[in-house]
């Protein structure tokens, strides 16, 4: 756990904490499966649907304990499935609101990466939330590993705001949450009591047909400007609206140093959304590039006046004091 998740309250994460359990499951070559979970009501478990692909007789676990599962209701499509289980005796964990989660905001994974017996925690920030067939896809610094598919992402005092599902590939991976808003729809399905669980999730689209979101995702990594450069003009014209589309337009721009359209799309990007830091960060470099010491100046008090750790942050970066 980080130092910062241990200045939180203990007693609201060992809550959370306690709301999350193994799925378990041997596959057809009779190797051992296992994801992760978390209890949001009596004898239910909320995971991932694709954990549930190469299995026929999957159960819930915590440490040396097991609980069968009696039916399962499946949203293929958003990679959700509830579970049924039989004696279950956990408590339920306490849902919050994605759609009011604010970028920088702290948060929570925890699940159990690489099948370890007891859940891991890892503390990180929310980077966005993105709009996606009515509720908020989130992508957040807060790491999870094999095994953690079905587990949760939780804010500060233990509410659960989403379930870890899938990341991108390498070291400077991005960290994807299916918002938990999506149990309301999930709890209407049909109870199914046959596995395995097959149907392609959206984010196993090909490139091409996934969200927006995620097709910028290994052009940036990757330091494709180009590419990201068309891919951000794509979403652009699709949600002229979006800020994150044109964050990403800036960004593709500044680093192929076409400076002045930088600067443009970052200035659309905050007039879209106030609180997109990610674009007044960039702003306040461009500005520091230029000897535009008013401008600096008042993109740290904006961003301060969302969040004071990243005034600060900005404030280091740009070699300047508190009045820079």
């Amino acid at each position: 756990m980080s130092q910062s998740a241990f200045a939180l309250d203990q007693q609201k994460i060992l809550s959370a904490l306690q709301t999350v359990v193994m799925v378990r499951g041997y596959n057809d070559t009779g190797g051992l499966s296992y994801g992760s979970g978390v209890v949001v009501g009596e004898n239910k478990v909320i995971t991932n649907c694709h954990i549930f692909r190469s299995t026929k007789q999957p159960w819930v676990a915590r440490g040396e304990d097991t609980y069968n599962i009696a039916s399962v209701q499946a949203d293929r499509w958003h990679d959700l499935c509830l579970l049924t289980t039989i004696a279950l005796p956990f408590k339920a964990a306490t849902l919050g609101k994605g759609n009011l989660l604010k970028r920088g905001q702290e948060v929570l994974s925890i699940g159990h990466s690489n099948g370890v017996p007891a859940p891991l925690t890892s503390a990180g920030i929310i980077k966005s939330t993105y709009p996606f067939e009515g509720e908020n896809v989130i992508r957040s610094s807060a790491q999870f590993r094999m095994g953690a598919s079905g587990s949760g992402i939780f804010d500060t005092d233990g509410n659960l705001l989403g379930i870890n599902t899938f990341k991108t590939p390498g070291k400077r991976a991005y960290f994807y949450s299916l918002p938990i808003e999506w149990l309301s729809n999930l709890e209407k399905l049909p109870v199914e009591t046959v596995f395995p669980i097959v149907g392609k999730a959206f984010w196993e689209e090909d490139d091409e047909n996934k969200p927006f979101f995620m097709q910028v995702a290994l052009p940036e990594i990757n330091q494709d400007w180009p590419k990201l450069l068309l891919v951000a003009q794509k979403w652009i014209d699709k949600d002229p609206k979006n800020s994150d589309a044109w964050y990403e337009l800036g960004s593709a721009h500044e680093y192929q140093k076409n400076f002045i359209e930088a600067k443009r799309a970052y200035q659309q990007s905050v007039a879209l959304d106030a609180t997109n830091t990610d674009a007044l960060f960039r702003l306040g470099v461009i500005a520091q590039a230029a000897g535009d010491l008013s401008s600096m100046h008042e993109i740290n008090v904006a961003i301060a006046n969302i969040n004071k750790d990243l005034a600060l942050e900005y404030s280091k970066q740009l070699g300047c004091n508190l009045q820079c």
